[in-house]
């Protein structure tokens, strides 16, 4: 019941050929590539620089403010999170603490 069945391989049938025989063959060297021709570098087009305007400051700097505000927000939350679940373990040891040394007391 706990053994594994495995599968009958079933024999090979028919003929088996041998293998085929690979004779090496001689390398003869060819004419060599001629070098190639150096070509010009293509003009590269100008890029638009990007000029900011006092609105476009600003909408920057409101946005980096936003997202380092966001950012601080969530970390200092995740900090108090962390903070309130230690100070409760805490708690929560103490009082153990005293219940087990209470029922020790006692007998």
């Amino acid at each position: 019941m706990f053994r594994p069945k495995l599968p009958a391989m079933p024999q090979p049938t028919g003929t088996v050929t041998p293998p085929a025989i690979v004779e090496p063959t001689a390398i003869t060297p060819g004419t060599p590539a001629p070098p190639p021709v150096p070509v010009a570098p293509a003009s590269v087009p100008s890029r638009p620089t990007i000029q900011l305007t006092p609105g476009t400051a600003l909408a920057l700097v409101g946005g980096g403010t936003a997202v380092v505000l966001v950012v601080g927000a969530v970390l200092v939350s995740m900090l108090l999170a962390v903070a309130l679940t230690g100070a409760s373990l805490a708690v929560c040891a103490l009082v153990i603490r005293s219940l087990v040394a209470t029922d020790a007391k006692r007998r």
